[in-house]
């Protein structure tokens, strides 16, 4: 049975110079139930494609088509405003949230209720990061953009958030920037390495 298109990007050429570009015809698909890692050094143009996907920039060339989407930031603090309570700042975004989803997610990403009622500055980082991760899982994505979400955790709770991002393989697809290639190649469908596939 044919799985659900979530993302399809054809023929991308992107560019901040046009004698040094970014992406060169590049095209990629994902499907819903699907794990892809975008693998690459700095400056070869991770975020970029992320920032392409989710429309704060455009193409020079080619298409981009997606489907609802949700993303993960690697720094939590530059994606919650300081001065509203993480609560405030999920419902902002989700609008209602179903109590037992919520207490589900939270058990899951071993977070204390309590805790959305403070501030961003008032949790740890890895605190704020899981807090990032269920504002992203409860708006239900068919495509989850995944950007380096382990690096502020430690290595037993990083590879709990990746086994929990993998059970919701099954309602959407997931595209990962990660430095991490052990956790890549553990968890991935496929892995596209930009420095040798970004200007093909």
């Amino acid at each position: 049975m044919n799985q659900k298109r979530v993302l399809d990007i054809k023929n991308l050429t992107f560019y901040y110079k046009k004698d040094n570009p970014i992406y060169k015809d590049f095209s990629l698909e994902l499907n819903k139930g699907e794990l892809v890692t975008i693998f690459g050094k700095s400056g070869t143009g991770k975020t970029t494609l992320f920032e392409l996907i989710f429309g704060s920039l455009k193409p020079i060339t080619g298409t981009i088509k997606k489907s609802k989407i949700a993303m993960i930031f690697q720094d939590p603090y530059n994606s919650f405003h300081p001065t509203y309570s993480i609560k405030e700042q999920i419902k902002d975004v989700v609008g209602n949230i179903s109590s037992k989803e919520l207490t589900d997610f939270l058990e899951k990403l071993t977070l204390e209720e309590e805790i959305l009622n403070k501030k961003p500055y008032e949790l740890s980082g890895g605190q704020l990061q899981r807090c990032s991760i269920l504002r992203a899982l409860l708006m239900k994505p068919d495509l989850l953009l995944v950007d380096e979400p382990t690096s502020a955790l430690d290595n037993i709770i990083a590879y709990d958030v990746m086994k929990l991002l993998i059970t919701l393989l099954d309602k959407c697809a997931i595209l990962l920037i990660t430095h991490d290639l052990d956790m890549a190649s553990w968890c991935s469908d496929k892995i596209i390495r930009l420095e040798e596939n970004a200007k093909k």
